[in-house]
């Protein structure tokens, strides 16, 4: 086996463990350590300022209530205000299902975007993460209330970001938006919901319709393996669920992009290790917090007001994600219809990841740089 092929497995080995603790809102997320130098991270970036904010007695688009909704989010940079008073130098960072704000806010990511120089500066922009509801510091199913928690969806999650902006942080209008997977969906979101609220939106590793395919198959199949174990009594579950390590199994399968399962599974020895790392991964998981994450996507559907999006649009992805799949023609075919917007299919490669490209942003910052120069930076 050579050196270079050796050390491209390593690296994939490397994402995978990260999604394995990522997706599934593990403990790796959950403390406040130094960063590793792996793609996913490990703790809170020191260069960040991280902050939470209540909002009381509030209520989500379902109708249902929570006393206290609770918004962790971290910011870098340092506001920037025009001659009429206002910031004009804000950028939101969003992440992806599963994760929260430390995902990006990586050695990789901030290497790759945030240092002097790079596409968003910290220097330049004033910077905001948000960990969306449902993940990470903000308030989640697993804080205690578990099946009780309020059924919340995209939408609810794009409400609560643009609360954070406008009323806890001030800021009237974003420059940009940048989100990924989940993120980038928010994006579109926030691009129809509020088409005089930025300047530009980028979502990366998302179409602009709603969950379907592949995409919503395996959210369906793992939903049912959690809510299908004997165990589960309605989420008053205790110790593990072996339906969720089985729908573990499947997300992890689902995730990983084609070139990394064949190098990773070229024999039984090989699938036999995947599964088994699969399944020690999975115990370090919330299933309820997991089983909320991909329900939220119900209410995702920009398709129908794309004609609304006034910002300039830049979409992003990639040619070997398979959650996504370029054949699809989607982003040749819909993109047009947005006045200002374009998008790029970066093709895949021996050095590309699928959809988990996402976590390299060294792999496709050259894009973002393009897309602040369109904004006139």
């Amino acid at each position: 086996m050579s050196t270079a092929f050796q050390e491209k497995l390593r690296t994939w080995t490397m994402v995978a463990a990260g999604v394995g603790a990522l997706l599934c809102g593990s403990g790796m997320v959950g403390t406040a350590t130094a960063q590793n130098s792996g793609p996913w991270g490990g703790g809170d970036n020191p260069a960040a300022k991280q902050a939470d904010v209540d909002y009381e007695n509030y209520t989500f688009r379902s109708g249902e209530k929570l006393d206290k909704v609770r918004i962790h989010y971290a910011t870098m940079g340092t506001p920037h205000r025009g001659k009429d008073g206002e910031v004009d130098n804000a950028v939101l960072v969003q992440h992806w299902t599963g994760a929260d704000s430390r995902a990006v806010l990586t050695p990789l990511y901030t290497k790759s975007l945030y240092d002097p120089g790079q596409p968003l500066d910290a220097q330049k922009y004033y910077l905001i993460f948000t960990d969306n509801v449902g993940h990470g510091r903000s308030s989640k199913p697993s804080d205690g209330l578990r099946t009780k928690f309020p059924n919340y969806g995209y939408l609810d999650m794009v409400d609560l970001q643009h609360r954070l902006v406008t009323e806890t942080l001030g800021i009237k209008r974003l420059h940009a938006i940048l989100g990924m997977s989940m993120g980038g969906m928010n994006a579109w979101q926030w691009a129809e919901a509020y088409p005089d609220a930025m300047d530009g939106v980028m979502p990366v590793v998302t179409l602009p319709i709603k969950v379907s395919g592949r995409n919503l198959i395996w959210r369906r199949m793992a939903i049912d393996y959690i809510k299908g174990d004997p165990e589960w009594n309605d989420g008053n579950y205790k110790g593990s669920l072996r339906g969720w390590t089985q729908a573990y199994e499947l997300l992890r399968l689902m995730i990983d992009g084609v070139p990394h399962m064949q190098a990773i599974a070229p024999d039984g020895a090989g699938a036999d290790k995947f599964i088994a790392e699969a399944k020690a991964q999975s115990a370090a998981a919330n299933p309820t917090d997991v089983l909320y994450s991909l329900k939220s996507s119900a209410d995702y559907d920009p398709e129908p007001e794309l004609g609304k999006i006034k910002a300039k649009l830049f979409a992003l992805n990639f040619g070997d994600d398979e959650f996504n799949p370029d054949e699809l023609n989607l982003l040749e075919t819909l993109t047009p219809r947005v006045k200002n917007g374009r998008y790029v299919v970066q093709p895949g490669s021996p050095e590309s990841f699928g959809h988990l490209t996402m976590a390299h942003p060294e792999l496709w910052s050259k894009h973002v740089a393009e897309f602040m120069r369109e904004l006139g930076d």
